[in-house]
């Protein structure tokens, strides 16, 4: 199984596949934001244009399923879908900067490979977290990021195990030279993604977080406080 998905994996072409997809999906994202959705907050913009950067098609129908003021309703499936994305835009960037240092810089092993992504995937979507809060005007800093990992840490945790571990699992050895490489890091980014979204519900529905405002009644002059 192994052997047959690493084979599957390691051809440009797929990964020239995936960018032909990916591209045309985050035209049509941030062509989206900035005219029938341009009210958003601009930090949920960049989250958007982000995860479909990541996850290409997956990451659209992210966006047309919780992040538009087209949306039907807003249950908890799509609240925490939203709450998701948000760390997600944080942890997919921290991880491959974690991931690219250690495999293309440092040239080290799996397992301290998995640290230093691990450990810069939390740093990013922690830091995602408490900086708008901060800038929200926040007094009490020692209680934000006190929230902040109260909030952040098990939909980290989850999307990181996934997603280094399947990495490591389908590209463990490879080098950045080669599709192996990032067509494994695509697809771990993306489980990763799906696997924190029923604990991010979790979060959400019981309070430890806060959730992103409803698109459909976001004020455009208004500021974006909340926390993810």
């Amino acid at each position: 199984m192994q052997d047959l998905l690493r084979e599957s994996l390691s051809h440009w072409s797929l990964l020239l596949c995936w960018l032909l997809l990916m591209v045309p999906a985050l035209i049509w994202v941030v062509r989206d934001l900035t005219t029938k959705n341009a009210h958003l907050a601009p930090m949920m913009k960049w989250v958007w244009g982000l995860t479909t950067l990541y996850s290409g098609v997956v990451g659209l129908l992210v966006y047309r399923f919780a992040g538009r003021r087209q949306i039907a309703a807003n249950g908890d499936a799509r609240k925490g879908l939203r709450s998701v994305a948000h760390c997600y835009s944080g942890c997919g960037l921290g991880e491959f900067v974690g991931v690219s240092l250690a495999v293309g810089l440092l040239a080290m092993g799996n397992i301290s490979t998995a640290i230093i992504t691990f450990l810069f995937a939390y740093l990013f979507g922690f830091l995602l977290t408490v900086g708008p809060m901060l800038q929200g005007g926040s007094d009490d800093k020692p209680q934000v990021i006190r929230d902040a990992f109260k909030s952040e840490t098990a939909s980290i945790a989850v999307m990181e195990v996934v997603a280094i571990s399947v990495d490591l699992w389908l590209a463990g050895g490879a080098g950045m030279h080669q599709p192996l490489f990032w067509n494994s890091l695509i697809i771990s980014l993306s489980l990763g993604l799906l696997a924190a979204w029923p604990v991010n519900i979790w979060l959400v529905k019981h309070g430890v977080k806060g959730g992103m405002a409803d698109p459909r009644e976001t004020d455009p002059q208004a500021q974006h406080h909340a926390h993810c």
